[in-house]
């Protein structure tokens, strides 16, 4: 099998890692310091390429997202959140472009057990039975999760859809 060096998997995994981390943690230097994190981890470890690199770098960016979301610092920045917020100067184009959509803002305003179902079925295209697998639930939990996050996402995608299409 191909062997590919860091930089090249770095180069192809980095913006796709930084989507999911973002659309966790909805904070884009948390986001970059979680993906660093991920190929921290990744080039300490004894990682032998079977085809599945991407699943690994996936499963490893939603643990560490969700290790963000529990620790201190977060739970320290949502006390600070009613303190005026200076803009970012840049952004990066992938979040940038994301930031712009109506329905990205609408899957970022979801819970995170909803948001990660459908940044997971959807952004990842797995299955529910891989997403099952990855999150450690039920499949019934997921479809549930999956149709619930659907429910809330229907108006703002009907009227994307009016808006393209017209009725």
């Amino acid at each position: 099998m191909l062997e590919l060096n860091f930089g090249q998997i770095l180069e192809e995994h980095s913006e796709h890692l930084l989507r999911i981390a973002y659309y966790y943690t909805k904070n884009l230097h948390a986001a970059e310091d979680i993906v660093q994190d991920v190929f921290i981890k990744y080039s300490k470890s004894n990682y032998k390429e079977q085809g599945q690199l991407r699943a690994y770098l996936t499963k490893i960016t939603i643990n560490k997202s969700k290790d963000y979301l529990k620790s201190w610092a977060y739970r320290k920045i949502q006390l600070q959140e009613h303190l005026p917020i200076i803009p970012f100067l840049q952004k990066d184009r992938v979040i940038q472009k994301e930031l712009q959509s109506t329905i990205g803002e609408t899957i970022l305003s979801l819970s995170l057990k909803y948001r990660e179902v459908i940044i997971l079925y959807y952004y990842e295209e797995l299955n529910t039975t891989k997403i099952a697998s990855l999150l450690q639930i039920p499949e019934s939990t997921v479809r549930t999760r999956h149709r619930r996050a659907l429910e809330k996402l229907r108006p703002v995608l009907s009227k994307e859809w009016e808006e393209l299409y017209g009725q």
